[in-house]
């Protein structure tokens, strides 16, 4: 069961930076766009920016839970990475 939580959260650590390095290009993006184009970058950065605190506190929920809880919160955690990843997902193609 550890072996499976341990797998769990590197996992969820590994999309964690992942996204944070998404967060980091389009800031550079939206640091070189024209005036018009910043507003649609940094409003679209501050929404993941905020989905990405709500992952990684879910993240941090789940290793603060007991053995058996763990599980419990697995459900929403995988409900909130589903709603980041499409946020994210989105977010790359409007930025292509």
């Amino acid at each position: 069961m550890k072996n499976k939580r341990k797998a769990y959260e590197e996992k969820i650590d590994a999309q964690l930076k992942e996204w944070n390095a998404e967060i980091a290009l389009l800031n550079s993006k939206a640091d070189k766009a024209k005036a018009e184009a910043k507003v649609d970058y940094y409003k679209t950065i501050e929404t993941l920016q905020g989905k990405h605190d709500k992952a990684r506190m879910k993240l941090q929920e789940i290793r603060t839970a007991g053995d058996d809880g763990w599980e419990d919160l697995k459900t929403g955690a995988d409900n909130v990475w589903t709603e980041v990843n499409s946020a994210f997902q989105g977010a790359a193609t409007k930025f292509k």
